[in-house]
């Protein structure tokens, strides 16, 4: 027995009585309205999963109630639009104002059951996306108290509130994401759609109908441009677009407009763009592969992701972040990490970013049988993952736990402040403000440690 409800809403009596006995042979529950009056008055009691709307009725058009419905939340049911009088433009009108399809009387019970089970499925499936995001990544928070982190907050507090397009840069699992639905939530359209598009996932020969959509004689179905219609689309991974898709992008996005495939008439858009991508796109244009015009027009303004090496003092934060998460989306059992673990997981390179660290917290909580994660079972799950950070740079090794405590304290000042003077470029001014010491005692301490500012090898 299917256990959503589906609103049908028609004045006329014989229509409302055969989609009726339609859709509750295939086991929904159904009710009807025959006014707008009526049909307000059950929308709000009953709060239905799927609403079959009439356009032309004699107190309020569907139109009306349409947008009364998409103004008072985005988490309203889906709306399929019926009409015996309809026109092209009145469909384009209801799917741009948030209805999912447009159904024409006399209505084909093949096609009416279809349309009615995805958008059933398209609710369901909103639904489960949007609770695993909020179960598995940080939809508006950035996590960390460093500079870099510092600096990228400051970076979406100026910018949010503005129309500029964005491009957000970085490498794969460095949180892009993340950054753009921190811009969203605080920007003037955050009570509007939030559309998201992974390009680079997306067949080649399907991106033109997933961005623009699709049209013939007899149904319309909305892309993402349309479905983000007054507030925000995300074009991740623009670097992975052919140049033919490229070209028709930037035309859309000139004149502000565009057609659905297989259509004829134009489709006018108000939405804010933010576009994402891992890839070095200037070389790009140098190779020919991707349009410097376009590149422009997207980098309105520019957004550097910072990777996690650069921020590794965040990682505490963000073990204790995941971990916390993790354990209250699955319902597991309580673990921690040791102090000793932590130090571990913060001095390992971290190739895939943040995901990567995500990702193996999460696996570490689910495999392991401690309520105290240490420092042993850790390296032994990390495996061959596991090498030395700054070999390359410092000539690093892995920290000794078996020196005296003194040694071992002496040798992680060295590594921390050498660590920073080659990100500072020796600068004192620089170093004392990350350190946050007094210059004389930095000085003082520096000497004590045996490191030399002025010495090349701690000059990125």
């Amino acid at each position: 027995m299917n256990n959503q409800t589906v609103l049908v809403v028609d004045d006329e009596p014989a229509i409302r009585g055969v989609v009726s006995e339609i859709l509750e042979d295939e086991g929904y529950r159904v009710d009807s309205a025959g006014d707008g009056s009526e049909a307000r008055e059950k929308f709000n009691r009953l709060s239905p999963d799927l609403v079959l709307l009439d356009i032309w009725m004699p107190d309020t058009d569907g139109i009306t109630l349409l947008t009364e419905w998409c103004e008072q939340s985005s988490n309203r049911p889906p709306v399929i639009m019926i009409s015996g009088h309809g026109t092209v433009e009145t469909a384009v009108d209801a799917l741009r104002l948030g209805a999912y399809d447009f159904l024409e009387k006399p209505l084909s019970t093949a096609k009416l059951l279809v349309t009615v089970e995805r958008a059933l499925e398209s609710r369901q499936l909103s639904a489960e996306n949007t609770q695993l995001r909020r179960q598995l990544e940080p939809v508006t928070e950035l996590v960390g108290h460093s500079p870099a982190i510092q600096e990228l907050k400051q970076q979406i507090d100026r910018l949010a509130p503005g129309e500029s397009w964005v491009l957000v840069r970085g490498e794969r699992g460095s949180g892009k994401g993340v950054v753009v639905r921190a811009l969203h939530r605080a920007s003037r359209r955050k009570e509007q759609a939030f559309v998201e598009v992974n390009l680079a996932s997306v067949p080649r020969e399907r991106i033109a109908i997933e961005l623009f959509g699709y049209e013939d004689a007899d149904s319309i179905q909305a892309g993402r441009f349309e479905q983000a219609q007054g507030g925000t689309l995300v074009l991740d991974e623009i670097g992975d677009l052919d140049l033919e898709i490229q070209e028709k992008l930037l035309s859309t996005l000139e004149k502000s407009r565009f057609y659905r495939v297989g259509g004829k008439t134009p489709v006018e858009f108000d939405i804010r763009i933010f576009a994402t991508s891992n890839q070095d796109i200037e070389s790009k244009i140098r190779e020919g592969t991707f349009r410097e015009d376009l590149f422009y027009r997207l980098n309105a303004v520019p957004i550097d992701v910072p990777v996690l090496r650069r921020h590794r003092e965040d990682i505490p934060d963000l073990i204790s972040y995941y971990t916390n998460q993790i354990l209250e989306s699955e319902n597991l059992s309580f673990h921690r990490f040791s102090t000793a673990a932590v130090n571990y997981l913060r001095n390992r390179p971290w190739p895939g970013n943040i995901r990567e660290l995500r990702n193996f917290i999460h696996r570490m909580l689910i495999t392991s049988s401690s309520e105290e994660i240490d420092a042993d079972e850790t390296r032994e799950t990390m495996g061959s993952a596991a090498t030395p950070v700054f070999t390359e740079t410092t000539g690093r090794v892995d920290p000794d736990f078996d020196q005296p405590l003194r040694e071992a304290r002496e040798q992680f000042e060295r590594d921390y402040f050498n660590y920073h003077l080659l990100r500072t470029n020796g600068n004192m001014t620089e170093l004392a403000q990350r350190c946050r010491m007094e210059r004389t005692h930095l000085y003082r301490k520096l000497k004590g440690l045996g490191i030399s500012p002025k010495s090349v090898k701690n000059r990125a």
